[in-house]
C-alpha cells in the first residue's frame, strides 16, 4: 500500500488552514477519543479480530439484515431518505467509491444498500467509536475496518505551534504522543491485507476515496486517493461510484439522497501500473462528478435540530 492511499502528512498541509476555534474544540474532542480506554478497546479488539480472518479464521459479525434493520431505525428517525439507481447495485462483490460530507454517511449507506454481498467499512477509527452508541452498534454489527490517523486539523495546530503560538503547544504534543499518524509501513500492509483478504472472501468495501471530508455540497476534495482503485484491480472486483446529496448540514426531517452509478469493471492486476492506477483514478473522479448535483440548493426550511444532529454523528 502506498502513503497516498490515504491522509499523508504531506497531503494533509499541502493546503493549510488556520485552526478556528470550532475546528480546535474538534481536535480537543478528537484527542479525548484518542486516549478513551472504551476506543482503544473497540480499535484494538477489532483489528485482532480481522487480523484473524485474514488467517481463514470467522470474524463475529451479525447478520446483515439486522445489522441494516437497526441502523434503518436510526436514520430514518430523523431524516428523509431517498435511494436513486439502487438497480444499478451488483449482486456481486464490489467497491463502494463514496463522497464523504459528514460522519453520518457509512451509517447512512449500510442502512440503505442490500444486505448480500455483506460490506465493511474502512473508516477514521475515532470518529467511528468516539460515542458509547457508535461502539455499541458497531461492536455487536461488526463490519468496520478501523483506521488510525491524524486528521487534518490536528496537523494545523501542530504546525501552528511550532510556527509560535504557545497557547496551541500542550495541546499539538498531547496529539504528536496519543494519535498515531497511521503512515507506517506496518498499519498500512495490515490495512491491506484485511481490505484484499475480504473482497477475496466474497464481500464487499465502503470506500470515502477523497480521503477526508468535503467542504460543500456538490464537489469533490481532489485529487482522489489511489487506494480504492489499487484494490480493484488487484482483487478484479468492479468499483461503484456513489453520491451522497445533503449531508453536508443536517437538521431535523432533512431529504439525504444516496446516487448509485454505474459499475466500473476492470481486468484484474495483481501488480498494476501507475499509469493504469492513474487512468482508472481519472475514469473513477470523472463518474463521481457526473452523478453529483451542478447546482444545489440548501433548503431554506427552519433547521429544527441542526447542531445536535451535526454533533451526534460527528
Amino acid at each position: 500500500m502506498t502513503k497516498d492511499k490515504f491522509d499523508s502528512p504531506k497531503n494533509q498541509t499541502q493546503s493549510p488552514t488556520l485552526p478556528t476555534a470550532e475546528s480546535i474544540n474538534r481536535v480537543r474532542e478528537g484527542l479525548a477519543a484518542a486516549v478513551d480506554p472504551a476506543v482503544r478497546q473497540q480499535i484494538a479488539e477489532t483489528l485482532q479480530q480481522l487480523t484473524k480472518m485474514s488467517s481463514q479464521q470467522p470474524e463475529p459479525r451479525v447478520n446483515g439484515g439486522v445489522r441494516r434493520f437497526v441502523l434503518r431505525s436510526l436514520i430514518h428517525a430523523f431524516f428523509q431518505v431517498q435511494v436513486e439507481y439502487l438497480e444499478r447495485f451488483p449482486q456481486q462483490p464490489a467497491i463502494l467509491a463514496v463522497n464523504h460530507l459528514h460522519h453520518i454517511d457509512p451509517f447512512l449507506l449500510l442502512s440503505e444498500i442490500p444486505t448480500q454481498p455483506y460490506y465493511y467499512i474502512l473508516g477514521d477509527a475515532r470518529t467511528l467509536y468516539n460515542k458509547w452508541w457508535k461502539r455499541f452498534i458497531l461492536g455487536f454489527a461488526g463490519g468496520v475496518i478501523p483506521l488510525e490517523r491524524m486528521w487534518k486539523e490536528e496537523f494545523a495546530v501542530i504546525a501552528e505551534a511550532k510556527a509560535g503560538r504557545k497557547e496551541l503547544l500542550e495541546l499539538a504534543t498531547a496529539i504528536e504522543h496519543n494519535v498515531p499518524k497511521g503512515t507506517d509501513i506496518q498499519t498500512l500492509r495490515q490495512i491491506d491485507r484485511i481490505v484484499l483478504t475480504i473482497l477475496a472472501r466474497g464481500d464487499g468495501i465502503v470506500l470515502f476515496p477523497e480521503g477526508r471530508l468535503g467542504e460543500s455540497e456538490g464537489n469533490l476534495h481532489l485529487p482522489l486517493k489511489r487506494g480504492t482503485v489499487i484494490y480493484a484491480l488487484k482483487s478484479g472486483v468492479p468499483i461503484v461510484p456513489v453520491a451522497l446529496i445533503g449531508t453536508h448540514n443536517l437538521y431535523l426531517g432533512k431529504k439525504l439522497t444516496i446516487r448509485f452509478g454505474q459499475p466500473l469493471h476492470f481486468a484484474q492486476n495483481s501488480t498494476p501500473k501507475r499509469q493504469e492506477v492513474e487512468q482508472v483514478v481519472l475514469k473513477l473522479q470523472n463518474e463521481m462528478i457526473a452523478l453529483l448535483p451542478t447546482d444545489y440548493q440548501e433548503p431554506t426550511e427552519p433547521k429544527l435540530l441542526c447542531n445536535f444532529l451535526n454533533h451526534l454523528f460527528w
